[in-house]
Order: C-alpha cells, then structure tokens, then sequence
C-alpha cells in the first residue's frame, strides 16, 4: 500500500488556462511583459506553455526590437515539435510563427548536413531565414566552426536550459558564456526544472544577475486548470525484487508510466529486458502486435491492456511513432520506459507515475512528475509513487542504502514545497500586523538590503532548497537528528555561500532566515484556534501566527518530518544501523587518532565489561564510541574492497 508523503489540494479555478486578447496564457503573459529584456530565464512546469511564450516574445524582438534571427535550441528532435509552424493571428496577435522547413533541423538526421544548414542560415541575408529550430548538439557544433559575432543581433532561445552548466566540460555553457561576452545577442532560456541534479551551477553568479526572471510556479499552473483537482507524492519500501510487487503499487485502471531504475542502480537486476518480460508477465498473458509494436496484455479479469516497452531498441522507432500519433483514451494503458517518456514527453491522459528506485536527479523527478500533471478530462488526480529498497541491516552496503532513502524523502520534501502554495515574508514591525494565508509577519526577520538578495528570495528559493537538500552532510544532519541551530545556522550558510559566491555576510543571512522560515513554516501544521486565532505545529508545539519570531523559527529542524519518517517506516534493527552508520560519520578521526584511541577502546572494554556508549555524559567514553563506529564502518568497507 503506498503511503503518501504529502497530497494536495487544488481549486481549479481555471486562471492558468485562460487568455487575453492576444491569445496569451497567463504565464504567456507575465514573460512577454518583460520582452525588452536582452537576457531573459523563464521558470515555468511542463505545459505551462512555454513554447509558445519564446514565439510571442521572438516574434516581437525580430518586428520591433531589432533582432534579425531568431535560434531555437532543443535537448532532442522530438522536442522540436513544440516549435513548428504556428497560427497566433487568429487568437489575437498580430503575427504568425512561420519556421521555413528547411531551418528546422530537428526533422534532419545527418548531424554533417545539420551543422552547414545552420551556418548557412547564420550568414544568409535573405528575409525568410529569420527563424530556425536545431538540437543543443547542432548549436554546440556550429558553434565550434562560428565566431562570437556571429550571434549579433540574434536571440538565441535555449529550451531545457538546466542541461546547460558552468562547468568547464560543459561546452553548451561555455559558447553561452562567450556568446554573453562578446556578442549583441539576447538570450531566452527556458525550462520546467532549474536545479541540476549533479549540484552543479547552471551559469555562474556573475553572469547569471544579467538575467530577468519569470517565475511561474506548479502551483499556479496547477491551480489554474479544469480537471485536475489534486496531487500526491508517495513511495513503498520493498524487499527482494521489485518485479515481485508489482502488483501491490499497481492499478491498471490508471493510465500509467512505469520507469524502471538504471540498470547502474542497486535496485536494477542488471538485465532489463527481463525485467520488461516480468513486468508484462504480472500485467497478464501479452501478445505482441508487430504493426504498432504494442503489447496486448489480456488481464486474469479479461480486460485487455496496451502496452508501450520503450526499453527494448528493437522496434522502439515503431513504438515511437504509434506513440507519436495516438490520439485516443483508448489508445494506451502503460509504458513502460528506462531513459525515455521524460523530458518534453507529452501524453495527456498519463496520471500515475511508478518510479523504481531513487532517481539522483531532481530535475529527473521534476520531469517525471510533469509527464502525469498535464490537465485532462480523464483525470481528477494524478499520483506519483517511488518504490525504493529497504535498507537491510545485514547489509554491509548501508551506507549506499541509507543515502538512497535519504535522497528519496529530501526530495520529496522539495517537491512538497514546489507544488504547494507560497507564504510572502515580511518583517514585523507592530503588532497592528496579522498574519494571514498570504503574508507571514515574522519578528526580527530581516528585510533584503540589495536587488541581489530579492531576487533570489523571489526568484530562487526552490533552487536553493534543491541545493541544500542534496548536500550530503545535511542529509546526514537529517537521518542523525542534529540539533536544529547547526543545521540553520552553520549547514545551510555553507551552501548559500557555496551556491552564491558573490553574497556580503549580511546578504547570506537574509538569504538564509528566509530560506529557513521557508522551510519550517511551509510544511508546518497549521491550525485555528479558540477566537479565531491561527496556529503553526512546528517542533511538536503549537505557536501562534502572530508570535513567529526569527529565533525560534531557527530552534526548529526543516527536515524533522523527514526524521520522523524514517523513525516511523524502518524496522528496529535498521534504524538502529542507520543511526550507527550516521555517528560513525558525525566525527572525522585521522587513521594516527584512530591508531591511538584503539589500545584505549579496549582497554576500556576490559574494564567496564562493555564497549563504550556514545550516549554517556562523559566526554571520554563518548569520543571512544564514536572512535569504534568509525573503526567499524572502515572493516566493512575494506571487506566490500575484498570481494
């Protein structure tokens, strides 16, 4: 039975849907606002319409700003789609997206022939090249036979821009980074998930404070649609192999993505196409229809599913293309995928998504989730399941087990956050301020001092939260129970200043209390009260709205319902091991510190007839056992080495 970290609730009051009198959607509207502007980053969930935002704004630049081409980057042909020719006039705007076929080079295959068309199109004069679409690999290619200058007077539209970094192997982020610097162009980039899963910064911070931002929020768009009411994230822990609970997580009835784990994983069989077979064989009896390349699968009830294997590459073209095409409710009931059925993948009627194993990426997460969060008549709910190993406590590998499940529920945490409604934090100055379901009066908050600071309160809260989350000694401070104050006011400035190098002192702890109070207050219980009063649970106590002060925010752990889940979901023995494995880390000992406190660990054994308790209130005997975990976590790890 899967148990829900957290579900939530939507009005569907229908605002993202609607449009103005250009045919404008509601983000739509909020980034063609800022149209002027030479660098733009436009944070939006998957169909948000995006797409369609960057023709409005491209459109205006090549009219009226000046502009006189117009580069389109995507990750993958498929994706390239979503640019094709389009009809704007008759919704109201005052020009049509035209993309002459032949500058479409999503639609070509030889990636020779795709880099001259696109330097063709770079040095042609002629009016009808003015708008082309190409692959992120194509403009990393053509850009190594261009010049910066190339790109005067170009806008250069980046889809997918978490796939950009500033990483020195990053040759996307440097042609960026260069175009930026020496060239006129204009810059929009676009995506549904800006944090990176590998924790690397997208741009650095010097170059990433020229960019205006568009925040659109899940919650806006979730908010704002017809159908779909609710959503909740949930997971299961499994023992043996997961093919053998299928059953247990599984509702044919929903219309379902199946994402099995990297065949690098621990939870991976390493043979996936068995894992396809067993997949199919707890489905029912499966026929294959060599037309379409989908799967017949005849239940025990009789009902008769249709099943997409996108993990096998014989025939996946064909299965693509049935995909590519269908239509119809009727036409599919699962796929089931390892790398694909992500990014830009668009199939409306999806509203489960079962993902085994911890994904490492947490923009991987986001595009999951985006797959079965697309607004349908045939849905009112859409669920997203991670089913994810149980650590055993006999297994030598807990270290690799426990930062899994850490990983799991921190991001579970993040995504609580994304897809849920945001308070506005204000300094409390008078107690004529109420507090309400919008503004949060918070005593000795401090107010942000520079534009730097606003933006990023404003514009990048979740991307910090991302980041902090995925630090691996906050998440050993999460599964250890460290006290709350280190974990606010040493753990979490280290990655701010890590994430913004350019911050003052007091610009990282603004920063960091708004951060915080973001973190406590958004996942707090909240309650009403006698006379009306509003209450928040945090720390297992019931405050008032109006009496939050920053200090007592900062007494608080923003991962405690992290901790007590664990403490509630593992076995004894496990959590024990787990919180072994966690003190055995809490103190660094060099390999001289350990030679010498062995002959003392014994010692003391002799003695006192038992090992060292790192419980006790004697410094000594705490140091020794903190000493012993730490000796017994190298044993395993050596023993691993053996194998």
């Amino acid at each position: 039975m899967t148990s829900n970290l957290f579900e939530i609730n939507y009005n569907t009051n229908g605002y993202s849907q609607r449009v103005n009198l250009f045919g404008m959607r509601e983000m739509q509207e909020q980034v063609y606002n800022k149209k002027e502007a030479q660098y733009l980053l436009v944070k939006a969930p998957p169909a948000s319409g995006k797409s369609r935002a960057l023709m409005f704004v491209a459109l205006d630049k090549l009219i009226n700003q000046g502009i006189k081409k117009v580069i389109v980057a995507v990750p993958e042909r498929s994706i390239g789609k979503s640019f094709n020719s389009t009809n704007l006039k008759s919704y109201g705007f005052y020009a049509d997206w035209i993309v002459n076929p032949k500058n479409n080079l999503t639609n070509f295959d030889t990636s020779s022939s795709k880099v001259t068309k696109f330097i063709r199109f770079i040095n042609s004069n002629d009016e009808d090249d003015n708008i082309l679409v190409c692959t992120h690999a194509t403009l990393r290619f053509a850009y190594e036979q261009l010049n910066d200058n190339n790109f005067n007077e170009v806008l250069l539209a980046i889809d997918e821009f978490h796939h950009v970094s500033r990483d020195e192997s990053s040759v996307l982020g440097n042609a960026l980074r260069n175009i930026m610097t020496n060239s006129s162009a204009h810059i929009i980039a676009m995506t549904g998930s800006y944090f990176r899963g590998d924790s690397i910064p997208i741009l650095d911070s010097s170059d990433e404070i020229k960019f205006e931002s568009v925040t659109y929020t899940y919650y806006e768009q979730l908010e704002g649609y017809k159908y779909l009411k609710s959503f909740a994230m949930g997971y299961n822990f499994y023992q043996g192999r997961y093919t053998d609970v299928l059953s247990e997580v599984l509702d044919t009835s929903k219309k379902t993505i199946i994402h099995i784990p990297n065949v690098n994983s621990g939870e991976s069989t390493k043979d996936k196409y068995d894992e396809v077979d067993r997949i199919l064989s707890q489905l029912g009896d499966a026929i294959y229809n060599e037309d379409t390349g989908i799967w017949f699968v005849t239940e025990d009830s009789g009902n008769l599913l249709k099943v997409a294997d996108l993990v096998t590459e014989e025939n996946r073209e064909k299965v693509q293309k049935y995909i590519r095409e269908m239509s119809e409710y009727d036409d599919l009931d699962i796929i089931i995928a390892l790398g694909m059925a992500k990014e830009g993948f668009d199939w409306p009627f999806a509203e489960y998504a079962l993902t085994i194993g911890y994904r490492s990426s947490l923009t991987e997460i986001v595009q999951i989730i985006g797959r079965i969060t697309r607004d349908s008549p045939n849905k009112s709910h859409a669920q997203f399941t991670n089913l994810i190993a149980m650590p055993d406590a006999k297994d030598d590998e807990v270290a690799y087990a426990v930062n899994n499940v850490m990983k799991a529920i921190t991001a579970s945490l993040l995504m609580e956050t994304v897809l849920a409604p945001s308070f506005n934090f204000k300094r409390k100055t008078s107690d004529k301020q109420k507090s309400d379901d919008v503004n949060i009066y918070i005593k000795g908050l401090k107010e942000p001092s520079s534009d730097r600071t606003k933006s990023i309160i404003e514009n990048d809260l979740n991307d910090l939260k991302a980041s902090i989350l995925q630090d691996s000694q906050i998440q050993q401070a999460i599964a250890g129970g460290i006290d709350a104050k280190i974990i606010n006011k040493q753990l979490i400035p280290r990655v701010i200043m890590t994430k913004y190098p350019d911050l003052s002192n007091e610009e990282t702890e603004e920063v960091r209390q708004y951060t915080v109070a973001h973190s406590v207050i958004q996942s707090a219980e909240k309650e009403r009260g006698t006379g009306g009063d509003k209450f928040l649970r945090m720390a297992n106590k019931f405050i008032n709205i109006d009496e939050i002060a920053i200090d007592l925010i900062d007494e608080v752990n923003p991962f405690q319902r992290a901790y007590e889940l664990i403490s509630r979901e593992m076995d004894a023995p496990t959590l024990r091991f787990i919180h072994d494995y966690i003190d055995g880390i809490k103190f660094v000992f060099t390999e001289e510190e350990l030679l010498l406190l062995y002959p003392q660990i014994i010692q003391f054994r002799e003695e006192n007839g038992k090992n060292p308790d790192k419980n006790s209130s004697d410094n000594y005997e705490q140091r020794l056992a903190y000493a012993l975990l730490r000796l017994e976590q190298l044993r395993r790890e050596r023993n691993n080495e053996e194998i």
